[in-house]
């Protein structure tokens, strides 16, 4: 399709998607326009990534399942709590590169795309990781051995700066609009079985080490081997993510022009001072939605096990096994709650996950300190309701709020900056509140407090189940649901051809998609 010079108008002052006026005078959406992503390529390109996104979880789990042994390796010679606040800040301060691995890496993969960058970070994370499991201990240089530890986890954390990011946003693109809940949150399905599969390693290696060298063998030297394991992992992980294409929606966008910076076009590429003029209504929300759902995810994951150990009183194995079968029942359930989001929308269910979180926390930890096994196992689970609510809708909600030719960019500036601030920090900070106060609730509030923040945030945030993204054209299953599109679009309020790049026909010969009718 050629350009028609009609169709078109000089762009107006920048405003927000909901009031500013169109670039373009609106045309008629035509069958060619609307994009076939066929379900095959729909499952190599979500396998892809989810792969990638499991390596990528499975690293920071390890972490957080070995914290307390962490503790007595890198800080040998500190009392006890301050050692696990030290080992906590391990993981507190790749977070806080997260937001500089975002602001790198995200508007790179709005300019040359989102399949070459995934692959840089899955490349990274797996080098770093592997790099932990050779590091010297505090016993053979003293306290200096925490200095690499923290530099490698620093790396993994610029390089989380754009995989989470990059990964959502990949998703979404290429996933059809009415399945987008249910296909994207495949993702964090990868994500939380790669937190279970940290924590079994964790497990079975405390279990063989302790077995052949008795009670001290993980200090000695069975901690590096989860580290080491992630080396062959990552190794299969970069050749799933060198198998997956680049996504539809970015190839529409690139042909379009959309991808060329106009700092005047809501709907065009923008560094970051571009995507805070533009958005920063979206990033509030986005953030306020990441903080929510990270505090109580990393909670329920990277925390609980040193949670556990040092408030209930359990062992390191039986506190690393608990979550195990609570997080594959999580996993489970999320493309559920994905597919729900997708029938009733986005903001029903995260209005349902921000009760659930006032309801839930206080009496799930009330629950967990009785120390049996039912009690961590039912308190654990009440945990996981609201993480699941909250997560399952999140890969395709969060890319939506954002145009197409800045979505990454903003969505790793958005999101990075909100778990690295809120989220990531949960395990140090709700520690640091326990020993201030010596109340061992105060993760449970801690947790409610962004849960609140969220609901608020969700009630100014436009629904997006089942629209076409913001910036992209439509995009189907099958031909016929394109000709229906088509033939109800006058009708249909889900359908605005103005915020579309409808100047420049799809590449038909990428390969990775094809237009309707073809």
């Amino acid at each position: 399709m050629s350009v028609n010079p009609s169709s078109t108008q000089p762009p107006g002052p920048a405003t927000t998607p909901s009031t500013r006026k169109p670039r373009r005078q609106p045309r008629r959406l035509k069958v060619d326009d609307v994009l076939v992503v066929k379900r095959s390529r729909i499952r190599t390109a979500i396998s892809g990534t989810v792969v990638g996104n499991f390596m990528e979880w499975f690293d920071f789990g390890i972490y957080g399942y070995l914290a307390v042994t962490m503790t007595a390796v890198f800080t040998e010679g500190l009392p006890r709590e301050a050692g696990l606040l030290v080992t906590l800040f391990g993981f507190a301060v790749s977070f806080l590169v997260r937001p500089l691995g975002g602001a790198v890496l995200g508007p790179i993969g709005d300019r040359i795309g989102r399949q070459k960058v995934l692959f840089l970070t899955m490349a990274i994370m797996a080098a770093s990781t592997a790099l932990i499991g050779v590091l010297p201990t505090a016993a053979q240089i003293g306290l200096w051995a925490i200095i690499p530890l923290y530099l490698l986890k620093m790396v993994q954390g610029f390089s989380t700066g754009g995989e989470y990011a990059g990964a959502t946003t990949y998703v979404a693109e290429f996933s059809p609009d009415r399945r987008r809940g249910f296909w994207s949150s495949w993702l964090d399905s990868g994500s939380y079985l790669g937190f279970a599969a940290g924590a079994s390693t964790v497990a079975l290696t405390t279990l063989a080490v302790e077995s052949i060298s008795g009670p001290g063998a993980m200090v000695e030297y069975g901690w590096r081997i989860p580290f080491l394991v992630a080396l062959p992992l990552g190794i299969v992980a970069i050749w799933f993510r060198l198998r997956i294409p680049e996504t539809p929606a970015y190839e529409v966008a690139e042909n379009a022009g959309e991808t060329e910076i106009d700092e005047q076009d809501p709907l065009s590429r923008h560094g970051i001072v571009g995507i805070f003029r533009h958005y920063w209504r979206q990033m509030l929300i986005a953030m306020a939605i990441v903080a929510a759902t990270n505090s109580a995810g990393y909670a329920l994951t990277s925390y609980m096990p040193a949670y556990l150990e040092n408030e209930v009183g359990v062992s390191n194995l039986v506190a690393a096994m608990a979550t195990v079968p609570v997080l594959i029942v999580l996993s489970a359930c999320l493309p559920l709650v994905g597919r729900l989001s997708d029938r009733v929308g986005r903001k029903p269910v995260y209005l349902t996950a921000s009760v659930a979180t006032l309801v839930l926390m206080v009496p799930a930890f009330a629950i967990m300190q009785l120390g049996e096994a039912w009690a961590i196992l039912l308190a654990l689970t009440m945990t996981m309701l609201p993480v699941a609510l909250w997560v399952g809708p999140s890969a395709a909600a969060l890319p939506a709020l954002f145009p197409t030719a800045s979505r990454f960019g903003a969505m790793a500036i958005a999101y990075n900056l909100s778990v690295s601030l809120f989220g990531g920090t949960t395990p140090l900070f709700s520690e640091a509140l326990i020993q201030l106060t010596g109340n061992a609730f105060m993760p449970a509030f801690y947790i409610m407090f962004f849960g609140l923040v969220a609901g608020l945030a969700v009630l100014t945030m436009k629904e997006s189940a089942r629209r076409p993204l913001l910036g992209s054209v439509p995009a189907v299953e099958t031909k016929a649901e394109a000709a229906e599109i088509v033939a109800r679009q006058d009708e249909d309020p889900l359908i605005d051809t103005s915020t579309m790049p409808l100047d420049v026909l799809p590449d038909a010969g990428a390969g990775q998609h094809e237009p309707a009718g073809v």
